[in-house]
């Protein structure tokens, strides 16, 4: 028996990142209530036995309540940080020098450790060294193999492992270190879904995360750094999601260049991949309530079609995550009624592949919106036929049924997907019937509902999406269920 379970009031997916304040199963519980539809593992923090018991919350959660839940597991990736320091945090004056060097010993006001080697090779004269997301900027004046020395361009206090971004040259660093191998191996034992790559700069990252991954979780790439994006659209090719890390990015691109380059990462995808957005409600780590500007950044992310907006901190270690995340909810669905809504969605033109599925997909969005049916239906294996369904953004609930668990919780990315697991369905007969009783089950349609199918024959048969069919509910079929 397949539970039912009601479908989210929402499009846009609410992806929340779990940490101190909310890594126990009563909270990850409220998150879910007050709308979470996936949750963040962040491996820059904890250890394997602690992530492994709020995945174990994640799943009981899960079974407790019926619907397929996401989580995805964030790779820490190569991020640049310095040492410590003895006597703590210190003071940086402008124009004082400053030398980062390979001397592990902690640092003082004119030096700091910077355990780093492949920036000893890659750095300059003249380069800039951002320090703690920007506040403090350092010039370099020149490179030794052991030594950086810098002046104080922007100055403040420094303290332990605080970050380093170098905008000005490109690092030689892979996207995936050895921590990130171990928690990469981690992830798959535990069945995760997501795994999302961070500090992205090359194709060849993407396609060395995917052969690793092995088909066993979708992959999401991470624009964090600005040699990433001059190759969006060669990485977007190997991704099944992006997610713009506003973060990094927004230190090392100047401000007039952030919202370009949003809107790239955003552009309608080819072939379905998800699109997430990030850092939006951070005053709400110590504030109940967010800052106009805030809810206007969110509310211009649920109006550019993004699939999924995310929560950081503000849910990982704020005072206000169950708050975070009814806020959040409560913008997107605001945004969502408004009646001009669906026709800014399609501002900007989506191009189908030159493939079956997309020329049904695109038909299915069409005559959706001409007969005004109540529902899309789509009978898929993997969740491509969904995602391909998704990116039309046809405006009438998608349920996705699917005979694969793993592809029902990969879903929680996805823009509108209700997704289910349950039994496959063998013939046209069955599809027609099973998509009219799941519809009702979950509260979608009533008497002269249409109802538009998607499934591929033979069934079963993964990527084989060639059937399009629009049904009609009659009385007679809602008597079992009134």
């Amino acid at each position: 028996m397949v539970q039912s379970f009601t479908p989210r009031q929402r499009k846009v997916r609410i992806l929340a990142t779990l940490g101190p304040a909310s890594a126990n199963p009563e909270m990850i519980a409220a998150l879910h209530r007050a709308g979470a539809d996936a949750f963040r593992v962040n491996m820059s923090h904890g250890d394997h036995a602690g992530h492994a018991k709020v995945i174990a919350a994640i799943r009981a959660l899960e079974k407790e309540t019926g619907r397929p839940t996401t989580i995805l597991v964030d790779l820490q990736g190569p991020k640049l940080r310095v040492g410590t320091f003895k006597d703590g945090p210190v003071e940086l004056v402008k124009g004082a020098p400053f030398a980062l060097d390979a001397d592990k010993a902690p640092g003082d006001a004119t030096r700091v450790h910077l355990p780093h080697p492949e920036l000893f090779a890659a750095l300059e004269a003249g380069t800039r060294l951002l320090i703690d997301d920007g506040k403090l900027v350092l010039r370099v004046q020149s490179v030794s193999p052991s030594r950086i020395d810098t002046v104080v361009e922007v100055g403040g206090k420094i303290s332990d492992r605080k970050g380093v971004n170098v905008p000005d040259v490109v690092v030689p660093l892979a996207a995936l270190t050895e921590k990130d191998r171990k928690d990469l191996a981690f992830a798959l034992e535990q069945h995760v879904d997501w795994i999302a790559l961070s500090f992205v700069q090359r194709p060849e990252d993407v396609a060395e995360a995917r052969t690793l991954i092995g088909g066993k979780a979708a992959l999401l790439v991470k624009f964090e750094k600005p040699s990433g994006v001059q190759r969006i659209e060669e990485i977007l090719e190997l991704a099944d999601a992006a997610m713009v890390a506003r973060g990094d990015l927004g230190v090392e691109l100047p401000p007039e260049q952030c919202r370009r380059c949003k809107k790239s990462a955003s552009s309608p995808p080819r072939g379905g991949w998800s699109r997430c957005r990030r850092q939006m409600l951070e005053s709400m780590i110590v504030s109940p309530s967010p800052t106009r500007a805030e809810v206007s950044d969110v509310a211009t992310a649920v109006y550019d079609g993004a699939d999924a907006i995310m929560l950081s901190a503000e849910t990982a270690a704020g005072a206000w995550p169950v708050e975070a995340v009814t806020m959040m909810d409560s913008i997107a669905r605001s945004v969502e009624s408004d009646p001009d809504y669906f026709r800014r969605l399609h501002f900007t033109e989506t191009t189908p592949d030159a493939t079956t599925a997309d020329a049904l997909a695109e038909a299915a969005g069409d005559i959706t919106r001409t007969i005004d049916a109540d529902a899309i239906i789509c009978f898929t294996f993997s969740g491509s036929t969904a995602r391909r369904v998704a990116r039309e953004r046809a405006g009438a609930p998608l349920l996705v049924l699917t005979p694969k668990k793993e592809a029902a919780r990969r879903m929680g990315l996805l823009w509108g997907a209700h997704a289910v697991s349950t039994r496959d369905i063998g013939s046209f007969e069955e599809m027609i019937a099973k998509g009219k009783r799941m519809a009702l089950r979950h509260g979608i349609g009533k008497a002269g509902s249409k109802l538009v199918m998607m499934a591929g024959v033979p069934f079963g048969t993964p990527g084989s999406t060639n059937v399009l069919h629009v049904a009609t509910l009659t009385g007679d079929e809602l008597r079992g269920y009134s």
